[in-house]
Protein backbone atom coordinates (compact mmCIF):
# COMPACT_ATOMS: atom_id res chain seq x y z
CA UNK A 1 0.00 0.00 0.00
CA UNK A 2 1.50 3.21 -1.15
CA UNK A 3 2.19 6.05 1.64
CA UNK A 4 -0.21 9.00 2.41
CA UNK A 5 -1.17 11.43 4.88
CA UNK A 6 -4.38 10.64 6.77
CA UNK A 7 -6.88 13.44 5.48
CA UNK A 8 -7.01 16.12 8.45
CA UNK A 9 -3.89 14.85 10.09
CA UNK A 10 -0.66 17.13 11.33
CA UNK A 11 0.30 15.04 14.02
CA UNK A 12 3.50 14.50 13.39
CA UNK A 13 3.53 18.05 13.40
CA UNK A 14 2.16 18.87 16.98
CA UNK A 15 2.97 15.82 19.23
CA UNK A 16 6.40 15.38 20.63
CA UNK A 17 7.76 12.27 22.10
CA UNK A 18 10.05 12.13 24.77
CA UNK A 19 13.42 10.19 23.76
CA UNK A 20 14.90 8.09 25.39
CA UNK A 21 13.04 8.64 28.12
CA UNK A 22 11.73 11.35 30.08
CA UNK A 23 14.64 12.44 31.50
CA UNK A 24 16.13 13.57 27.97
CA UNK A 25 13.08 15.73 27.91
CA UNK A 26 10.95 15.99 24.74
CA UNK A 27 12.95 15.63 21.57
CA UNK A 28 12.33 17.94 18.15
CA UNK A 29 12.80 18.10 14.51
CA UNK A 30 16.61 16.53 13.86
CA UNK A 31 18.18 19.37 12.04
CA UNK A 32 21.70 18.44 10.36
CA UNK A 33 24.18 21.50 10.55
CA UNK A 34 23.75 21.61 7.22
CA UNK A 35 20.50 22.73 7.16
CA UNK A 36 21.07 25.48 9.92
CA UNK A 37 21.20 28.75 7.91
CA UNK A 38 17.94 27.80 6.06
CA UNK A 39 15.89 27.08 9.18
CA UNK A 40 17.34 30.34 10.24
CA UNK A 41 16.33 32.29 7.13
CA UNK A 42 13.18 30.47 6.77
CA UNK A 43 11.88 31.49 10.33
CA UNK A 44 13.33 35.06 9.90
CA UNK A 45 11.14 35.26 6.64
CA UNK A 46 7.88 34.28 8.50
CA UNK A 47 8.64 36.43 10.98
CA UNK A 48 8.54 32.61 13.79
CA UNK A 49 11.25 32.50 16.83
CA UNK A 50 12.48 29.26 16.60
CA UNK A 51 14.44 27.14 19.52
CA UNK A 52 17.46 25.29 18.49
CA UNK A 53 18.81 23.50 20.70
CA UNK A 54 21.59 20.41 20.35
CA UNK A 55 20.72 16.73 20.24
CA UNK A 56 23.65 14.41 19.57
CA UNK A 57 27.57 15.27 19.70
CA UNK A 58 30.85 13.07 19.20
CA UNK A 59 34.07 13.66 21.09
CA UNK A 60 37.46 11.81 21.50
CA UNK A 61 37.59 12.41 25.30
CA UNK A 62 34.75 11.47 27.64
CA UNK A 63 34.90 15.34 29.32
CA UNK A 64 32.37 16.85 26.82
CA UNK A 65 31.02 16.78 23.08
CA UNK A 66 33.74 18.22 20.51
CA UNK A 67 31.62 18.54 17.92
CA UNK A 68 27.48 18.66 17.14
CA UNK A 69 26.40 15.86 14.76
CA UNK A 70 22.96 16.84 15.25
CA UNK A 71 20.40 19.75 16.24
CA UNK A 72 16.33 19.76 16.83
CA UNK A 73 13.95 22.44 16.19
CA UNK A 74 11.99 22.36 19.26
CA UNK A 75 8.14 23.06 19.56
CA UNK A 76 6.61 26.16 19.96
CA UNK A 77 4.29 25.40 23.17
CA UNK A 78 6.58 25.51 26.61
CA UNK A 79 5.72 21.40 26.81
CA UNK A 80 7.86 20.85 23.46
CA UNK A 81 5.10 20.46 21.17
CA UNK A 82 4.35 22.04 18.05
CA UNK A 83 6.81 23.26 15.24
CA UNK A 84 6.98 26.30 15.24
CA UNK A 85 6.57 26.44 11.08
CA UNK A 86 2.73 24.92 11.53
CA UNK A 87 -0.09 27.19 10.54
CA UNK A 88 -2.48 26.72 13.18
CA UNK A 89 -3.57 30.24 13.08
CA UNK A 90 -4.68 30.55 9.81
CA UNK A 91 -8.10 28.36 7.90
CA UNK A 92 -5.37 27.57 5.04
CA UNK A 93 -4.98 23.63 4.57
CA UNK A 94 -2.48 21.31 3.41
CA UNK A 95 -3.77 18.98 0.63
CA UNK A 96 -4.89 16.57 2.77
CA UNK A 97 -7.17 19.03 5.38
CA UNK A 98 -4.25 19.14 7.94
CA UNK A 99 -2.98 22.16 9.03
CA UNK A 100 -0.42 24.29 6.46
CA UNK A 101 3.13 23.65 7.05
CA UNK A 102 4.83 27.00 6.41
CA UNK A 103 7.88 25.43 4.46
CA UNK A 104 6.88 22.60 3.56
CA UNK A 105 8.85 22.45 0.17
CA UNK A 106 11.83 23.76 2.14
CA UNK A 107 11.24 21.29 5.21
CA UNK A 108 14.15 19.54 7.19
CA UNK A 109 15.23 15.92 5.69
CA UNK A 110 13.82 14.71 8.75
CA UNK A 111 10.68 15.52 7.75
CA UNK A 112 10.78 14.37 4.42
CA UNK A 113 11.76 11.25 5.84
CA UNK A 114 8.90 10.84 8.12
CA UNK A 115 7.23 8.10 8.75
CA UNK A 116 10.47 6.14 8.26
CA UNK A 117 12.12 5.82 11.92
CA UNK A 118 15.80 4.88 11.56
CA UNK A 119 16.03 1.37 12.50
CA UNK A 120 17.65 -2.25 11.22
CA UNK A 121 15.69 -2.50 8.99
CA UNK A 122 14.30 1.14 8.42
CA UNK A 123 10.48 0.83 10.02
CA UNK A 124 7.59 2.93 10.01
CA UNK A 125 6.32 4.98 13.00
CA UNK A 126 3.96 3.34 14.72
CA UNK A 127 2.23 6.68 16.03
CA UNK A 128 1.49 8.02 12.52
CA UNK A 129 -2.08 7.63 11.87
CA UNK A 130 -1.40 5.80 8.83
CA UNK A 131 0.65 3.37 10.14
CA UNK A 132 -2.23 2.88 13.25
CA UNK A 133 -4.27 1.72 10.33
CA UNK A 134 -2.06 0.33 7.58
CA UNK A 135 1.03 -1.21 9.50
CA UNK A 136 2.78 -1.24 6.19
CA UNK A 137 3.74 0.75 3.33
CA UNK A 138 5.27 -1.09 0.46
CA UNK A 139 5.08 1.96 -2.09
CA UNK A 140 5.53 5.60 -2.56
CA UNK A 141 8.25 5.96 0.23
CA UNK A 142 11.42 6.32 -2.50
CA UNK A 143 11.53 9.93 -1.03
CA UNK A 144 11.44 9.05 2.92
CA UNK A 145 14.47 6.20 2.09
CA UNK A 146 16.61 8.87 0.23
CA UNK A 147 15.92 11.61 3.14
CA UNK A 148 16.66 9.00 5.53
CA UNK A 149 19.70 7.99 3.27
CA UNK A 150 20.97 11.50 3.79
CA UNK A 151 20.92 11.93 7.82
CA UNK A 152 22.75 8.25 7.87
CA UNK A 153 25.11 9.73 5.97
CA UNK A 154 25.47 13.04 7.90
CA UNK A 155 25.57 11.16 11.14
CA UNK A 156 28.24 8.93 10.52
CA UNK A 157 31.54 10.96 11.29
CA UNK A 158 33.08 8.56 14.10
CA UNK A 159 33.96 9.35 17.27
CA UNK A 160 34.66 7.02 20.39
CA UNK A 161 31.95 8.83 22.45
CA UNK A 162 28.56 9.74 21.67
CA UNK A 163 26.58 12.21 23.28
CA UNK A 164 22.86 12.82 23.99
CA UNK A 165 21.15 16.62 25.05
CA UNK A 166 18.77 16.70 27.62
CA UNK A 167 16.14 19.42 26.37
CA UNK A 168 14.73 20.29 29.73
CA UNK A 169 11.57 20.68 28.06
CA UNK A 170 8.26 18.42 29.00
CA UNK A 171 4.79 18.40 30.14
CA UNK A 172 4.44 19.92 33.41
CA UNK A 173 4.00 16.71 35.53
CA UNK A 174 7.46 15.51 34.08
CA UNK A 175 9.32 18.61 35.57
CA UNK A 176 10.74 16.63 38.25
CA UNK A 177 12.45 13.91 35.88
CA UNK A 178 13.54 16.14 33.03
CA UNK A 179 16.92 16.94 32.86
CA UNK A 180 18.91 19.67 30.71
CA UNK A 181 22.97 19.42 29.04
CA UNK A 182 25.25 16.82 27.78
CA UNK A 183 25.08 13.20 28.52
CA UNK A 184 27.57 10.34 27.66
CA UNK A 185 25.01 8.21 25.50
Amino acid sequence: MDFYCVDGCSKCCIEREYYPSIKFGKIGVLILPSEMEKIDLLARRHSISVTILPRVGISRKPDRPEKILAYQLMGRESNGNTCPFLDTESDERSPHGGHKCKIYQDRPLACRAYPLIDSLPPTLDPKCKFCEKCSTADGNINSEIESLSLIQGEMNAGGRYIWRYATGIGEPSHKKQVETGWFLA
